[in-house]
């Protein structure tokens, strides 16, 4: 089974991708903060990690960073969450190597769709 990671501040957000992701079949983690993200990832890699840009301690972008530096998990899809439709903001994460960008709030097919495209399974 497939595994995500789920790295929210925001817990309504969190809990529409849980609940969409585990109906869908995913084995689906969350994280709170990108340092609580990033500590999870390291102790239990996921295959994709969908991640809030705007977040307390550590933000996505940050946390996006040591994961692209980390040799256990540079290679890992990165969906990133946004409020904004900020054309800048979306242009400096893919230059820090994300995978796609999901725009708060996604529909539940929309989620799945992106998902599907990051992890080959039969769900």
């Amino acid at each position: 089974m497939s595994s995500i990671l789920v790295v929210d501040d925001d817990p309504t957000n969190q809990h529409i991708m849980l609940y969409t992701l585990r109906k869908a079949g995913y084995e689906v983690r969350s994280a709170n903060n990108g340092l609580l993200g990033l500590e999870a990832l390291r102790k239990q890699p996921a295959n994709l990690a969908i991640i809030d840009l705007s977040m307390p301690v550590m933000d996505g972008l940050t946390l996006l960073s040591h994961i692209r530096a980390d040799e256990k998990l540079r290679e890992m899809p990165v969906i990133i969450l946004t409020a904004s439709g900020d054309d800048d903001e979306n242009a400096i994460a893919m230059q820090n190597g994300a995978s796609a960008f999901l725009t708060k709030p996604s529909s539940s097919r929309t989620i799945l769709d992106m998902v599907q495209k990051f992890i080959q399974t039969d769900v």
